[in-house]
C-alpha cells in the first residue's frame, strides 16, 4: 500500500442509454469524450477533470463478450450487467494506485479482495483526433455487505497519454470530483472494509456517518440511510455556482440549493445525486 493518501481516480456510473446519459452530462456543463468499447462487453464515455474522471458506462449489444464470474477473477462486465438489471446509478468507486499488483496482494492479505490483478490496454483518441495508447492494471475489492457496490484501484501505465488538459476544459469550469457518498443502514458495518481499502482511518466515526479523507481534497463518506446500501452520489467543484445554476436552468434540469451546494436529485440524473460546490 502507498505511504501517501490515495486520491479519487474515477467513479463508474452505470446507465442503460449511454448516448442519452452523455447528452445529459453535456447539458450539465461537462465536456464528454468519445465512445470507447471494451473487449469484455461494456462501452463508455468519459468526463475528465484535473486528477479524476467520471466514467459513464453501459453494456454493449453482444452479451457473449461478457466473461462469467470465476473464482479469483472479477468480471467487470458481469458486475455491470447484473447491476443494470436492478438499477441505474453509481456502481463503482476507483482510487489511484502506484502498483496495482502489490495492492491486489495487500487486499488478499486483508481479506477484502481475493482477486487476481487485471491488466488491459486500448487505443484512445486525443482531442485533435490522433490515436494514442493507454493501459491500466486494476485490483478489485468487495464488501459482502455491499453487494451493489464495487471498489477497485487503478494503476495508469501511460498517464501522459490519458490525462489531457483539452479534455478538462468544461463549459461549467468543473475541476475535480471532491467527494463520494455511500448509503448504509449502519455505516460502522463497513468501517473496517473502507479503512482497509482506502488505507485511511476514518474521522470520528459513529453510527450515522463515517468519513475518510483522501488526497487532492477528496473524501469518501458513508452515511446512515434507510435506502438500499450502495453509492448514492458525488460532489464536483466548479468555479461559479451562479453560472452552474444558470446552465441547469437553461437546460431545463431541476435542481435545488442544499446549504452552499447546487444539487440535482438522483431521479433527475440517471440514479445519481450530483452536488456542485464552489471550487474556492
Amino acid at each position: 500500500m502507498p505511504a501517501s493518501r490515495r486520491r479519487i481516480d474515477h467513479i463508474v456510473l452505470a446507465v442503460h442509454d449511454l448516448e442519452a446519459a452523455a447528452e445529459f452530462y453535456a447539458r450539465l456543463g461537462f465536456k464528454v469524450g468519445a465512445r470507447n468499447r471494451h473487449p469484455w462487453g461494456t462501452e463508455n464515455r468519459l468526463v475528465q477533470f484535473g486528477s479524476s474522471f467520471i466514467e459513464l458506462i453501459t453494456v454493449g449489444d453482444d452479451p457473449g463478450l461478457i466473461p462469467p464470474h470465476e473464482p479469483r477473477r472479477f468480471s467487470f462486465g458481469a458486475f455491470m450487467r447484473d447491476y443494470l438489471r436492478k438499477r441505474e446509478g453509481f456502481a463503482m468507486l476507483v482510487l489511484d494506485s502506484p502498483d496495482a499488483k502489490a495492492d491486489a496482494a495487500a487486499f488478499s492479505q486483508r481479506k477484502i479482495g481475493e482477486f487476481e490483478p487485471f491488466f488491459f490496454e486500448r487505443k484512445g483518441r486525443r482531442p485533435d483526433g490522433s490515436e494514442t495508447h493507454v493501459a491500466f492494471t486494476l485490483a478489485f475489492a468487495m464488501d459482502p455487505k455491499l453487494p451493489n457496490a464495487s471498489f477497485f484501484v487503478c494503476q495508469q501505465h501511460f498517464p501522459e497519454n490519458f490525462w489531457n488538459s483539452d479534455f478538462q476544459k468544461h463549459p461549467n469550469g468543473a475541476t475535480n470530483i471532491l467527494a463520494v457518498t455511500l448509503a448504509s443502514a449502519d455505516p460502522m458495518d463497513h468501517a473496517g472494509f473502507l479503512a482497509d481499502f482506502t488505507d485511511v482511518q476514518p474521522n470520528r466515526p459513529d453510527h450515522t456517518q463515517v468519513a475518510y479523507e483522501l488526497a487532492k481534497n477528496g473524501k469518501l463518506v458513508a452515511e446512515k440511510s434507510g435506502s438500499d446500501s450502495g453509492f448514492t452520489g458525488y460532489t464536483v467543484a466548479v468555479p461559479d455556482l451562479a453560472r452552474q445554476q444558470a446552465l441547469l436552468s437553461e437546460a431545463g434540469i431541476a435542481f435545488s440549493m442544499v446549504g452552499a451546494c447546487v444539487v440535482v436529485k438522483p431521479e433527475n440524473a440517471f440514479g445519481v445525486a450530483i452536488s456542485f460546490v464552489s471550487a474556492d
